[in-house]
């Protein structure tokens, strides 16, 4: 049985000569894939370049240059290898290159000893089934299909044994491990794998990223123009082209910063972001704060603003005189430095042309892990200088969360009305509600973030919806930037006058807003009936009720008192224990 031959256009990494084969001839962008000495590398772009044709047979060359190593080529689902790595298998090795395939194993077994197994991860802890394992290379298939932690773990079993080692240093050539990956942009990966790839950044949840070295991951980027059989095909072209813009992007260009499954597909820099000091912030802006609480997660939190009717658009127009001195290192202009009456006039009169009758401005990002809450509360309160913090909503799971001390609320609390800002409120926590809501103020341009703000900016083009619930973003690492604005712009929405909007995106009924219509900002439109009230622990009953009650007659606010006791009274009413039988 002869041993094969291989590509004209690979370079053999133990005697740098050149094979040729009659059954795979590399196009140049695959060539460029084999060729490289990246530990790490990625084929990746387009749809059709040939990287799963790349992917497979890197890993013959791999099993063939070693004697009695061990591969492994994976793909998350069966019914996805089935019908792609196994696929070009069967279609594409001829019998005589290998000395035999265990079908139910899915094992090869070539002639110098080495095998190469096809298996796929399903669930997330399917990679343990490869624990004790030893491979000296890891292909992987539509990469961006996996999650980080697969991944992490699999660098753990890609690791040369001893005796390969040995072998190898008496031959008088150095036998390496190496890992391989090909894949579309989108899916739940593409958030790590363009970090770790195209961005050469260590992504969220990335153990140790003091260890990151930029040097070991190479990014192959291939187009379909790269593959000349589709570079020539006029009828796929014209199919890629009809497909929805984000998927034509991602398949057609390769384009990394949208893809299939995205969420916020409508997200755009240049739309929906502005640099911090084109921003005025004027003080009777209403002005609030959201907060993700996190330990070993980030701690994320927002700093928001509401434009009133007649200043809609807050962006300072081109050539308007730099007053008041330079805007604060947070973000934003802070109370000193806003315009005087008359700037503010030409400025509401500049813009009085925006459809918009309010738009929101989340003007400053501080994300960080590791704060305990009361550290966390001293620095939202250093970041907040004199500003006039109207309220802060936190994350509910903070108020039922407790240490030995007290709950992350009440901890949070005592330290920032030391400083004489408001103890937070339960935030609404409605996902579906509060994604659909931050997607229409998108669409509509109502919502502006600063350019400081990089990890809601880096984070929002990220997300992906879930394949379980098509309404809702699935969870990742990194996603606390988006919770956090999340937070401040449903339960903020009183403050912009939007209460009517957001009401109708969560099919519930709200009071007509008072902010907008007045124009001052006074008064906080609040839900009526048609909004279920919500109660959390850790925080004082009255508080939490009198922040519910908006009418002003002493008739009204009694009967909402008395309905809302009652409501609290139910949901925290002891449950009887079940009667045994």
């Amino acid at each position: 049985m002869s041993v094969p031959r291989y590509n004209k256009g690979r370079a053999s990494r133990a005697r740098g000569a050149l094979r040729t084969s009659d059954h795979y001839h590399a196009f140049p962008r695959q060539d460029e894939f084999h060729r490289s000495r990246a530990k790490y590398r990625l084929f990746g772009g387009a749809a059709g370049p040939g990287k799963t044709k790349a992917l497979l047979w890197e890993v013959i060359f791999q099993a063939m240059e070693t004697p009695g190593c061990d591969t492994l080529l994976l793909r998350r689902t069966y019914p996805e290898l089935e019908s792609s790595l196994l696929a070009y298998f069967r279609r594409d090795v001829p019998r005589s290159f290998y000395r035999s395939y265990n079908e139910s194993k899915h094992l090869v077994t070539w002639p110098n000893g080495s095998t190469t197994r096809f298996g796929y991860c399903r669930n997330e802890n399917d990679v343990y089934q490869y624990q004790g394992a030893e491979f000296l290379f890891i292909g992987i298939d539509e990469l961006t299909h996996f999650t980080l932690k697969q991944w992490q773990f699999l660098t753990s079993r890609n690791r040369c044994p001893v005796s390969l080692y040995e072998a190898g240093a008496r031959a008088g050539k150095r036998v390496r491990a190496c890992m391989a990956g090909a894949t579309n942009p989108g899916n739940i990966g593409h958030a790590w794998v363009k970090a770790l790839w195209v961005d050469h950044v260590p992504p969220p949840g990335f153990e140790r990223p003091e260890l990151y070295d930029p040097r070991d991951y190479d990014f192959i980027r291939a187009r379909l123009d790269d593959n000349p059989i589709y570079a020539n095909d006029a009828a796929y072209r014209r199919t890629l082209e009809a497909l929805p813009e984000h998927l034509r992007r991602a398949f057609l260009e390769g384009d990394w910063n949208v893809f299939a499954g995205q969420y916020f597909d409508i997200f755009d820099v240049g739309r929906h972001t502005a640099r911090p000091e084109e921003i005025r912030l004027e003080p009777w802006w209403p002005r609030w704060i959201s907060i993700d609480w996190g330990f070993q997660h980030p701690s994320a939190v927002y700093w928001h603003s509401a434009a009133p009717t007649g200043v809609a658009a807050v962006f300072r127009p081109r050539g308007f005189p730099e007053e008041k001195g330079p805007p604060s290192k947070e973000g934003g202009y802070s109370d000193a430095s806003c315009l005087d009456p008359s700037a503010s006039a030409a400025n509401a009169a500049a813009f009085a042309r925006d459809d918009n009758p309010c738009r929101i401005v989340t003007y400053r990002e501080f994300v960080q892990n590791g704060l305990s809450p009361r550290m966390l509360a001293q620095a939202i309160a250093e970041r907040s200088g004199r500003e006039n913090i109207r309220e802060i909503y936190l994350s509910p799971d903070a108020f039922a969360h407790r240490t030995a001390e007290a709950s992350i609320a009440e901890q949070l609390g005592d330290v920032l009305t030391a400083n004489g800002l408001p103890r937070p409120a339960p935030a609404d926590d409605d996902r579906v509600g509060g994604w659909q809501w931050m997607y229409q103020l998108l669409e509509n341009d109502a919502w502006v973030i600063t350019e400081n703000c990089a990890k809601l900016i880096e984070c929002l083009p990220l997300l992906v919806r879930d394949e379980r619930y098509i309404e809702d973003i699935r969870k990742m690492d990194g996603d606390d930037p988006a919770d956090a604005a999340r937070y401040g712009l449903v339960s903020g929405a009183r403050f912009a006058g939007l209460h009517d909007a957001v009401g109708s995106c969560r099919g519930t009924i709200y009071r007509a807003p008072a902010y907008c219509s007045s124009g001052v900002g006074a008064q906080h439109a609040a839900p009526l009936f048609g909004k279920t009230s919500h109660f959390v622990t850790g925080m004082p009953l009255d508080e939490q009720i009198a922040r519910q009650v908006s009418a002003t007659d002493p008739t009204s606010r009694a009967i909402h008192y008395q309905r809302l006791e009652a409501e609290a009274r139910r949901q925290f009413r002891p449950q009887k224990f079940p009667r045994r039988r």
